[in-house]
C-alpha cells in the first residue's frame, strides 16, 4: 500500500513539480519554525525544575503599599531577620530557611583579577534546600568558616587552571577592604536553566559581622538585599501559609509612627521556586528573568506559521480537485468505498508530512546554533539525551498529517463516480467559500503579524529617541571607592581639567538603573509637619549631578557648593513628588520643611519631570539629597569629539585611582538599550516569522493563481480573439483573490489592535496605534499579493490566443 502512495506522489511530482515543492516548503518551513519556537518554550518551561524538591522551594518577596492599597514596590529581595524568623515561628511548615546575598567584589588569585558579579554569600541551609552537586570537598563545613567559600567548576578552571582548586587562597577586594578566603570546595555549575548561576558560594559570617553581629542584623529590616528562599514540608498549602505571614511582620515589627500595624504597608509573599523565571518580573531581581506573556507570542506565532503551511496544503489540494475526479471515480466503480479512498489521500498526506519533516529537520539543525546565539538560550534537539522530543516530533508529524489531509481526503473520496466519469463534475459553491475562507485567513495572520512588527518597531523607535528630560548620551559611569569618595574635589578638579571631560559628579545611582531606595518622609503642609503617606525613592547626588546630567529646575536653584549647609539641610524634590504631596505648584514647594528618613531641612529646588527609568516605569516621586557616603557611582561627562581619546586619559587615571580594578566603563544611553533588549528580540522575531508567514501565503497564493489560470486557458484565448484587453484580462484573473486579501486585511485590523494594545499596556509610556500602521501593513501585504496575482495573469494574458484555444 505504501508503495503505491509513493508512486502516486511521484507521477504527481512530475506532472505538477510547482504545487508539490510549494506544499512540502511549506510544510518543512512551517515546521522548521515550530520546532525552533517549542524548544524554545519547552527551555523557558524549564526553569528550576532540575531541583529534587522544586515543588517545595518557594522565594520570599517583599511589597509595599500606598494608602490606597497600589503596590509602591515590590522587591524580590527581603531584609536579614525573615528567614531565621520564618524558621523559628513556623517549625512545622518550614523545614530550612536560608539567604544568599550577591556582591560583585574585584576577586584576585596571582595574575588573575576579575570583578565577579555573582559572588554570592550564603548560609549553610541554602545547600538543604537546592539540589547543589558539590564535586570536591564538604560543602556544609566549609559555609560554617568565615573565610570559607565554594567556588564552580568553570570559576575553578579559571583562576587556577588544571591545578586542584581546593585548598587554594584568593583575595578579595570589597567595600574599600581586602581579605583571604579559603577554596573548600567545587560545585558544578548550574545549568542555564536556573534563574541564578553563582560562581561562588561564600559564608555569610562576614556579611554579619559588616552588619555589626547578630542582633544587629536580626533588627536591621530596611536592607533589603537577601535573596530568601523557603523549603516547605511537605504537604503544606503555600497561600494559607502565606496568608499567616502577616502575622510574623505585625509580631517582628510593631506599628508605624501613626499607630497601625506594619503589615497594612509592607507584606510578604511566596513564589513558587518554578514560577520564578517566568511570572516574577519585579523591582529586584537576581538576573534578569522571562515573561510568560511572550510564550505565549512565540507560541501563537509558531501555531499561525504551522496553520499557512497546512492551509496551502488543503487549498492546493482541493483546487486541483478536477485533476483527479477520473482517478476517484474509476476507483469507485472498480469498488473501492469512500473509507478506502480517505485512506489513500490519508496516507499520501502523511507521506509528504514525513518527507517535508525530514526537510524541516536539517533546517532545524542548520539554524539551532543561530537561534540559540539570538535567544541566548542552550537549545538543542537531542533525541539521544532527550528522547522525549522524538515522540514531540512523531506528535507533530501527525497533527500536521490530520489538519492538512483531512478536509482534502473527504472532499476528494466524496466524489460521485457517475458524474465524473460523465465529465459533468465540478466542485460545489460550499468547497469554494472554504477554500476562500482559509485564504481569507492566511492573509488575515499575515497582516496581523506585519501589524505587530510596524508597532514593535515604532515603540522601540519612540523609546529610544523619546527626550527623557536630561542628557543621557556620552556620560561614562565608573565604581567610585572609599578612597576616591574621601578625595573627591581633588580627583573631580583633575579630571575636569582634561579637555575632553565636560563635568564629574557622583551618586548613589545613576539613570537608566532602577529606584529602589526610600525613606519616611514628612513634609509642611498648612504650616504643619504633616507625616507623608507616599513613597519618595532617594537618590544621594554630589553638588553638580543636575549640571551633568543637564536635568532642569522648575523652580527654586540647584546645590551651591560654598553653602555649608546644603550638605546637611537641602532637599531637591521633582514635579511629581510636589503634587504626590499636595503642594499647588513648584515655586509653593520652595523653602518649605522637609524631613527625610533622620534628616531635618528644607526644600531648596524642584526639578522638573524626567525619566531616570526606563519607559517601562512610570516617574515616580524623588528627592536628591547631598549623599555624604555610599556614592558609589563616578558620573563623568565627555566631549563625544574627543571619545576616543577621553576613555584612553580615563583608563591610565583609572590605574592609578584604583590600580587593581579593572576600567569597565558603562555608559548611560547604553544602559537603556540595555532596558529594551527583549523588545529588540520580539522586533527581530517578529520580522523574520511574519516574513515567513507571508512567503508561504504567496506561495500558495502562486499556486492557485497559476492553476486558476491553466483552468481558464481556452476561455482566455477566446476573449483575446474577442477583442479583450490584457487589463480586462487581469481585472477577471485577480479581482477574486485580491478581494480575498482586502477581506483578509479587514478581520486582521480589530486582532491585530487589541492584540498590540494589550503589549502596549506593559510601558507606562507607549505609542497609539495609528490607522496609518494599518494601512501600510495592508499595503504591503497587498503589493505582494497583487504581484504574485497579476505576475501569473499577465502571463496568460500574455499568451497566443491561438495556441490558448487549441490547449484543452
Amino acid at each position: 500500500m505504501l508503495k503505491n502512495y509513493f508512486k502516486i506522489i511521484l507521477r504527481n511530482a512530475k506532472k505538477n513539480p510547482l504545487y508539490v515543492f510549494i506544499n512540502v516548503f511549506g510544510l518543512a518551513v512551517g515546521m522548521a519554525v515550530s520546532i525552533l519556537i517549542f524548544l524554545f518554550i519547552q527551555h523557558e518551561l524549564s526553569y528550576d525544575r532540575w531541583h529534587t524538591n522544586a515543588d517545595r522551594i518557594v522565594r520570599v518577596s517583599r511589597a509595599w503599599f500606598n494608602p490606597d492599597g497600589e503596590v509602591s514596590l515590590h522587591l524580590g529581595h527581603v531584609a536579614p531577620p525573615f528567614a531565621p524568623l520564618i524558621q523559628a515561628d513556623y517549625p512545622d511548615q518550614v523545614q530550612a530557611a536560608g539567604r544568599m546575598l550577591e556582591s560583585n567584589p574585584l576577586v584576585m588569585h596571582e595574575e588573575n583579577k576579575f570583578i565577579e558579579d555573582h559572588f554570592t554569600f550564603v548560609d549553610p541551609e541554602i545547600l538543604e534546600i537546592f539540589s547543589i552537586n558539590v564535586l570536591e570537598g564538604d560543602a556544609e563545613k566549609v559555609l560554617q568558616q568565615p573565610n570559607g567559600l565554594l567556588v564552580s567548576e568553570s570559576t575553578a578552571k579559571k583562576y587556577f587552571g588544571d591545578e586542584p582548586a581546593t585548598g587554594q587562597e584568593i583575595r578579595l577586594g570589597l567595600g574599600g577592604a581586602e581579605f583571604t578566603a579559603l577554596v573548600g570546595g567545587v560545585f558544578e555549575d548550574f545549568p542555564d536553566n536556573s534563574h541564578f548561576h553563582p560562581t561562588f558560594l561564600a559564608s555569610m559570617q562576614p556579611v554579619v559581622m559588616f552588619y555589626g553581629g547578630p542582633e544587629a542584623m536580626m533588627s536591621n529590616f530596611g536592607g533589603n538585599n537577601f535573596s530568601t528562599y523557603l523549603l516547605l514540608k511537605k504537604g503544606v498549602d503555600r497561600l494559607a501559609f502565606e496568608d499567616q505571614l502577616p502575622n510574623l511582620i505585625d509580631k517582628a515589627m510593631g506599628e508605624t509612627r501613626a499607630g497601625t500595624p506594619m503589615s497594612e504597608g509592607t507584606k510578604l509573599f511566596l513564589w513558587p521556586l518554578t514560577d520564578i523565571h517566568l511570572y516574577s518580573n519585579l523591582d529586584t531581581e537576581i538576573e534578569a528573568n522571562g515573561d510568560i506573556a511572550y510564550v505565549y507570542i512565540y507560541l501563537a506565532v509558531a501555531l499561525f506559521i504551522l496553520l499557512i503551511a497546512c492551509v496551502n496544503f488543503m487549498n492546493l489540494s482541493t483546487a486541483r480537485s478536477s485533476l483527479r475526479s477520473m482517478e476517484v471515480g474509476l476507483r469507485k466503480v472498480m469498488g473501492a468505498d469512500r473509507s478506502h479512498l480517505v485512506r489513500q489521500f490519508m496516507g499520501e498526506s502523511f507521506i509528504l508530512t514525513t518527507i517535508s519533516m525530514g526537510l524541516a529537520l536539517i533546517l532545524v539543525y542548520f539554524f539551532l546554533p543561530t537561534f540559540s546565539d539570538f535567544t541566548e538560550k542552550q537549545l538543542s534537539l537531542n533525541f539521544i539525551e532527550t528522547p522525549q522530543f522524538l515522540i514531540g516530533i512523531l506528535g507533530l508529524i501527525v497533527f500536521v498529517g490530520l489538519i492538512s489531509g483531512s478536509y482534502p481526503a473527504l472532499f476528494l473520496s466524496g466524489f460521485q463516480p457517475g458524474r465524473v466519469l460523465k465529465g459533468v463534475f465540478k466542485a460545489g459553491k460550499s468547497h469554494e467559500r472554504f477554500r476562500s475562507i482559509l485564504v481569507v485567513g492566511q492573509f488575515a495572520v499575515s497582516v496581523v503579524l506585519i501589524v505587530a512588527v510596524l508597532v514593535v518597531i515604532n515603540q522601540l523607535n519612540f523609546m529610544q529617541s523619546k527626550d527623557l528630560g536630561f542628557e543621557k548620551e556620552d556620560i561614562v559611569l565608573l565604581p567610585t571607592s572609599p578612597a576616591i569618595e574621601r578625595n573627591l574635589l581633588m580627583i573631580k578638579d583633575r579630571l575636569e581639567s582634561h579637555p575632553g571631560i565636560q563635568a564629574v559628579t557622583v551618586s548613589s545611582r545613576a539613570p537608566s538603573g532602577r529606584l529602589l531606595d526610600s525613606q519616611g518622609a514628612s513634609g509642611e503642609i498648612d504650616g504643619e509637619m504633616t507625616q507623608l503617606e507616599i513613597r519618595i525613592a532617594d537618590i544621594d547626588v554630589g553638588h553638580d549631578f543636575l549640571k551633568t546630567y543637564g536635568i532642569q529646575l522648575a523652580a527654586g536653584r540647584d546645590f551651591d557648593v560654598l553653602r555649608a549647609s546644603d550638605s546637611t539641610e537641602a532637599f531637591i524634590l521633582n514635579e511629581s513628588a510636589v503634587r504626590e504631596i499636595g503642594w499647588t505648584s513648584p515655586e509653593e514647594a520652595i523653602g518649605k520643611r522637609f524631613f527625610y528618613g533622620s534628616k531635618r531641612g528644607f526644600i531648596t529646588g524642584v526639578m522638573k519631570d524626567f525619566h531616570f527609568e526606563s519607559l517601562h516605569q512610570p516617574i515616580v516621586p524623588i528627592v536628591f539629597e547631598i549623599g555624604q557616603n555610599g556614592n558609589n557611582l563616578m558620573s563623568i561627562k565627555i566631549d563625544a569629539a574627543q571619545r576616543e581619546e577621553t576613555l584612553a586619559y580615563l583608563r591610565e587615571e583609572w590605574a592609578t585611582l584604583r590600580p587593581n580594578f579593572p576600567f569597565e566603563p558603562r555608559f548611560v544611553d547604553a544602559g537603556f538599550d540595555e532596558q529594551y533588549a527583549a523588545e529588540e528580540r520580539v522586533k527581530i522575531i517578529f520580522t523574520f516569522f511574519s516574513g515567513l508567514a507571508v512567503l508561504i501565503s504567496i506561495l500558495g497564493l502562486l499556486g492557485l493563481v497559476t492553476f486558476a489560470t491553466a483552468q481558464r486557458t481556452r476561455e482566455i484565448g477566446i476573449r483575446k480573439v474577442m477583442g479583450a484587453e490584457t487589463s480586462s484580462i487581469l481585472l477577471l484573473l485577480g479581482k477574486d483573490f485580491l478581494k480575498l486579501v482586502g477581506i483578509g486585511f479587514l478581520i486582521a485590523i480589530p486582532i491585530s489592535y487589541f492584540g498590540m494594545s494589550s503589549w502596549l499596556e506593559d510601558f507606562a509610556f507607549h505609542i497609539g496605534i495609528s490607522w496609518t500602521t494599518f494601512l501600510i501593513a495592508g499595503m504591503i501585504a497587498g503589493l505582494i499579493a497583487g504581484l504574485t496575482v497579476f505576475s501569473q495573469s499577465l502571463k496568460a494574458a500574455w499568451a497566443d490566443p491561438v495556441k490558448s484555444i487549441k490547449s484543452e
